[in-house]
C-alpha cells in the first residue's frame, strides 16, 4: 500500500500578499522522463520510495529516487496513461543523470527509459483555472484524463486547488488567465511540498522533506534503493530534520535566495542548521522558502540565512498536519 498522506489544512499565513485567485502556468523548469514496457511497473516500484503496484490513471504518486543511503537523488510525479506507459515529471536540471542512473538497473527488465520533454507539455493550473476530477478531486495526488491531457491534482496552497497538467505537445493547452511564472513558485513553496533539483541532490532523505507525510513514502512495499535507512529514520527516532516554510524579509536582492543555500541558528552560529530546498520571490519584495532544518533549531533560537548574521528567517505554519503513525 502506498503511503496515505493526512488532509491538507486549508488555512495560510497572512504576512504576505495572497495568490492570484486563478492562472495556468507553463511549467518548461519540469521535464518527463517516460518509462515503456511490460515491466515498467515491476522495474520502478524496486526503485522508488512509493508503491506503484496499484497505479492507474485515476491515482498518480509522489516518490523519491534516493541513493544506497537513502538520500534523495530525484523526485517525482509518477503517471501512468492509458497506454500503460509511465510518465516521471521532474526537475528538467537533474533529468539526465537520473534517467542514466535509473537505466543502469534496468537489466534484464522489460523496461525502457528515454526522455521524454519535448513530446509532452506541462503546465501548472491555480484556483478558479483547475478542472473538475470527479466526486474526490479535492484529495492530492488525484488523477483523471482530460481530453489528450492527464491532470493530477496537487496539495493546495493558501486554500486555493493546485493541478499539474500533461499532454501531448501537439495537444491544445489549458485554456483560462496566464498566471506568471513566479506566482507558481510561489504557490509550490506554500503547497509545502518540495521537489528536489540539481541544487539539493543527495542532501536529504525523504523525511527531511516531509515526504512521508505527503504520500511520499510507503513502509509497506518492497525494496528499494536506501529502503533501510528510510525506515530506520523512521522507526528508531533518528530523525532530526524537516521541512519548514518560511519568509524572508523586503529589500533582499533578485536571486539571493535560491536552493542549496544554507541557514544558520544564533544556537550554534559556527555551522549551519539547515538548507533551503526551494524558493521562490512574493508580493512586496518577500522570499517565500521551503527550508529543511534542524528540528531543534526551528523550535529554539532565531534563524538567519547565509550566516548568523544574515537576513533573518521566519517561520510560518506547515499547510497539512505530520504523520505521526505510519
Amino acid at each position: 500500500m502506498h503511503a496515505t498522506p493526512p488532509p491538507p489544512t486549508h488555512s495560510a499565513p497572512t504576512a504576505f500578499a495572497p495568490l492570484p485567485d486563478s492562472g495556468i502556468c507553463r511549467l518548461d523548469h519540469l521535464g518527463v522522463i517516460e518509462v515503456s514496457g511490460e515491466d515498467n511497473i515491476r522495474f520502478l516500484n524496486g526503485q522508488l520510495s512509493n508503491d506503484l503496484t496499484q497505479l492507474s490513471p485515476t491515482q498518480a504518486r509522489l516518490a523519491a529516487f534516493c541513493s544506497a543511503k537513502g538520500r534523495m537523488q530525484a523526485s517525482f510525479v509518477v503517471l501512468k496513461r492509458d497506454n500503460g506507459d509511465l510518465l516521471m515529471v521532474c526537475s528538467r536540471d537533474l533529468l539526465a543523470n537520473t534517467q542514466k542512473r535509473l537505466s543502469m538497473f534496468v537489466m534484464r527488465a522489460k523496461a525502457k527509459l528515454r526522455d521524454a520533454s519535448a513530446d509532452f507539455s506541462v503546465f501548472g493550473l491555480l484556483g478558479q483555472s483547475t478542472t473538475h476530477l470527479g466526486d474526490t478531486s479535492d484529495a492530492p495526488w488525484v488523477a483523471a484524463n482530460v481530453g489528450a491531457a492527464s491532470v493530477v491534482q496537487l496539495y493546495p496552497a493558501q486554500g486555493l486547488a493546485r493541478q499539474l497538467w500533461l499532454a501531448p505537445a501537439d495537444a491544445p493547452a489549458p485554456t483560462g488567465p496566464a498566471l506568471a511564472l513566479p506566482d507558481w513558485q510561489s504557490s509550490e513553496v506554500l503547497s509545502g511540498v518540495a521537489t528536489v533539483s540539481a541544487d539539493v541532490v543527495e542532501a536529504f532523505v525523504p523525511q527531511m522533506l516531509n515526504y512521508e507525510s505527503v504520500g511520499g513514502v510507503s513502509f509497506k512495499k518492497g525494496c528499494y534503493p536506501g529502503q533501510e535507512v528510510v525506515a530506520r529514520s523512521q522507526f528508531r527516532g533518528t530523525l532530526k530534520r524537516r521541512a519548514y516554510l518560511v519568509q524572508l524579509p523586503t529589500g533582499m536582492q533578485d536571486g539571493l535566495l535560491q536552493a542549496g543555500q544554507e541557514v544558520f541558528s544564533s544556537q550554534d552560529p559556527d555551522q549551519p542548521c539547515g538548507l533551503v530546498v526551494q524558493a521562490a520571490p512574493s508580493a512586496h519584495g518577500r522570499w517565500l522558502a521551503i527550508v529543511s532544518i534542524q528540528t531543534n533549531a526551528a523550535e529554539h533560537g532565531e534563524l538567519h540565512l547565509g550566516s548568523a548574521g544574515g537576513a533573518p528567517v521566519e517561520l510560518l505554519p506547515l499547510p497539512y498536519a505530520l504523520l505521526e503513525d505510519i
